[in-house]
């Protein structure tokens, strides 16, 4: 049975009205609502905030944390469905709602398998466990006689003696306890009494053939994005950003605005909003609203500037993350020392479009609607600006427009929340695709300095890795507290900024090592379309584009091939076997330098890539194609080999591995931040150009190395990490040149090639 769910009897039953409503999933879970609505409170030790069951016998898995489009659900209902022996179809998912979900950190650092994984797994063993003692009690047969298929308990020896899980406690909550390591967040793991299933018991875990839900409804314009979220009443924001950014207003002049109807114009500080009942009137008055700012001034260097001016700028924060042997000394010893420097711009999410918010703010309550990553956080920085308990504000999570790490979800919920406080009515905020991509959070542009000192036979005897950058933390990594918003830093909230970089992670085994990340202060310290927080593998793509490009660099200082020098430098038998299976996949050809055998117009390079992030190892061979008069680069080809320990869901994460090769391959390629002194400039596709369908690549040829003994790790970011540099290595296999600046972009390779 394929379970569904009507989202707009879902959203009704939350308060709000939704245009049109066909999401494969909801009458499921709208019942266990209704159940979970008649307990007193929501509490992490309880059975009943992670799985409930329905009068039909389905199950429903309740998850702080959501699914941002790469099918994460799926992973949480197969991990459910092996435990409560259901088949995957009869097992749904209630994701992020803060009245109805525990804290779990929200979408975080890869964690959804493999955190949230683990509490709703032991979760639903010990829901299975509790549910034969009922069947036990109910059939009069012991423990140790019945089964389980599909949801329906039998005695082995009678199977006519048989009860479904629906009969047994549908439609009621669980009393059962869990232990609790009282740890909200990522963090936060519960366990029952249950034994997990072996890996030679698994139905579902490791199988393929579990389709994303998200899908067709998507493809046929069904799904219920946060941008169709409608209330009654419900006024339509706009902001007023600065034309140069850092200045302020000094005066409104209201009356500009007067000829548009129903147009109610907010002003505090430096924060301006208006309102009006129709969008379009308030993107007319928007527009028209005549403002005067403050004088303006150079807010932010040329950009031709930037990466010098992070190498003179003062230090706020340095860390020293790792310090292996005497470095200085194998320095000193040295028969050979490599050096070179490695540069990394901003990058925008830019995702498919401008995020939405919708905010309904009450005496003494509040509900807001988002799209964004973390909504618990959302909830506690609405409670902040609202001085409000946390459990008087009600975050409802809804799929936006794309999202991998801090973007402009936070600010537009948060900007709702102020317009509606400000006029006592519900008010929906989403911006223009040039202020999405101007005014979103940035990753931040990092300078990195890799030396290594080689002595008289050939080896690398020390390693010294530097960054330094903006932090990735500039206001922490989600909107749980207003000053972390724009709204927030334009009322002056006090900033509480976080300096943090962050080191390499990898396993090579030179005998002496050190890693150091240094932070600087923002180029405007307050309301910034610079400012700077996650984004995907937050600072992990930019550090091991220096890092694997320097590890092919020391391959031809020492004159070894690139795959033999990693190999010599690696122990771990996981990563040995992970960079053998890509190798073998790819035919990868030994050589040492760039090779020679390249004709006419078209170049051809293969790179190799490598890294750790956190129990999850990846090795990434790129082949490109490099047009000899154009310069233009297309990568063709690419290896993954991924060691994620177990593998949950094969086919959904091939989907997230080809997803990673695709962004990465775009933020090498094309993407890239521009800025003048007065503001940012790339603010739409033909400025901030990605990867055109045109030129994604050939092929991505993806090797899994199945642990099933392991717990299942992260995968949502490992491959971001090694892929630049994997490129980078390409590009100089096949031309000789050595970019060591991204994106890599036919200007910058012509101008070295020969």
């Amino acid at each position: 049975m394929t379970i569904k769910i009507d989202r707009r009897d879902f959203m009704k039953s939350a308060g709000a009205l939704v245009v049109s409503v066909s999401v494969p999933g909801v009458k499921a879970a709208r019942a266990s609502s209704l159940t979970k609505a008649s307990r007193l409170e929501l509490k992490p030790e309880d059975l009943s905030s992670y799985i409930s069951i329905n009068q039909d016998g389905s199950a429903v898995g309740w998850v702080g944390k959501v699914d941002m489009g790469q099918g994460t659900d799926i992973g949480w209902i197969k991990l459910i469905a092996e435990e409560l022996d259901l088949p995957p179809e009869r097992v749904s998912m209630v994701q992020g709602h803060t009245d109805q979900t525990v804290d779990q950190g929200g979408a975080s650092g890869s964690t959804g398998v493999w955190r949230a994984g683990a509490a709703l797994r032991n979760a639903a063993a010990e829901a299975r466990y509790a549910l034969l003692g009922m069947a036990s009690e109910k059939l009069a047969v012991p423990l140790d006689r019945l089964t389980v298929v599909d949801g329906v308990v039998s005695d082995k020896t009678d199977p006519a003696k048989k009860v479904t899980y629906g009969e047994l406690i549908g439609g009621r909550h669980f009393d059962v306890q869990l232990d609790w390591n009282k740890h909200y967040g990522n963090e936060l793991l519960v366990k029952g009494k249950a034994k997990l299933k072996s890996p030679s018991e698994y139905k579902t875990i490791g199988k393929p053939g579990t389709p994303r839900r998200d899908i067709a409804p998507k493809v046929l314009g069904k799904m219920e994005y946060m941008a169709d979220v409608r209330m009654p009443g419900m006024l339509h924001g706009r902001m007023i950003r600065p034309p140069v950014a850092g200045t302020v207003p000094i005066a409104v002049d209201e009356s500009s605005v007067k000829g548009i109807p129903g147009v109610r114009v907010f002003r505090q500080k430096g924060y301006i909003g208006l309102v009006a009942p129709k969008e379009w009137d308030a993107i007319r008055a928007a527009r028209a609203l005549k403002v005067t700012w403050s004088d303006a001034k150079a807010a932010f260097p040329d950009q031709k500037d930037l990466y010098d001016h992070i190498r003179k700028a003062a230090v706020t924060r340095r860390n020293q993350e790792v310090n292996v042997g005497d470095v200085d000394a194998a320095f000193a010893s040295a028969a050979k020392i490599v050096e070179a420097t490695y540069e990394w711009p901003f990058h925008s999410h830019a995702p498919m479009a401008p995020a939405c918010g919708v905010a309904d703010v009450r005496k003494g309550s509040a509900t807001v609607w988002t799209g964004s990553q973390k909504p618990h956080h959302c909830r506690d920085g609405v409670a902040l600006l609202l001085d409000l308990p946390v459990e008087k504000v009600k975050v409802i999570s809804m799929t936006g427009p794309g999202s991998y790490g801090r973007n402009d979800a936070g600010d537009s919920v948060m900007d709702a929340v102020v317009l509606s406080r400000a006029f006592g009515k519900p008010v929906r905020v989403q911006g223009m695709r040039y202020e999405g991509i101007g005014w979103d959070p940035k990753a931040p542009a990092s300078v990195h300095t890799s030396r290594a000192a080689i002595d008289k036979d050939g080896r690398v005897i020390a390693w010294q890795f530097e960054s330094k950058a903006f932090s990735r933390q500039e206001f922490f990594r989600d909107e749980g507290a207003p000053e972390r918003t724009l709204a927030g830093q334009l009322l002056d909230y006090p900033l509480k900024p976080v300096w943090l970089f962050g080191p390499p992670t990898e396993s090579y085994s030179f005998a002496s090592r050190r890693k150091a990340s240094e932070t600087i202060a923002p180029l405007l310290e307050r309301a910034s379309p610079l400012r700077t927080s996650h984004m995907r593998d937050p600072s992990g793509t930019q550090i091991h584009f220096a890092v694997e490009s320097f590890m092919d660099e020391l391959a031809l200082a020492t004159g070894t091939d690139p795959v033999e020098f990693r190999l010599r430098y690696l122990s771990d038998a996981r990563d040995l076997a992970l960079i053998k299976a890509a190798v073998e996949k790819a035919g990868w050809k030994p050589r040492i330098g760039a090779r020679k055998d390249s004709k006419g117009d078209v170049l051809t390079g293969q790179g190799i890539g490598y890294a750790v992030r956190g129990a999850t190892r990846v090795a990434v061979i790129a082949e490109v194609e490099v047009n000899r008069k154009t310069s233009k680069i297309w990568a063709r080809r690419f290896v993954v080999a991924h060691d994620c320990g177990q593998v949950v869901a094969p086919d959904l994460l091939r989907q997230v591995i080809e997803a990673q090769v695709v962004q990465t391959t775009s933020r090498s390629l094309y993407e890239e931040v521009k800025f003048d002194n007065r503001n940012v400039t790339s603010v739409d596709w033909n400025t901030y150009p990605i990867l055109d369908i045109k030129d994604a690549p050939e092929a991505i040829d993806i090797v899994l190395l199945d642990h099933p003994e392991l717990p299942p790790a992260g995968a949502g970011e490992a491959v971001c990490r090694p892929l630049a540099g994997a490129l980078a290595n390409a590009i100089f296999d096949a031309t000789g040149v050595r970019l060591r600046q991204a994106p890599f972009t036919p200007e910058r390779l012509k101008a070295q090639l020969v």
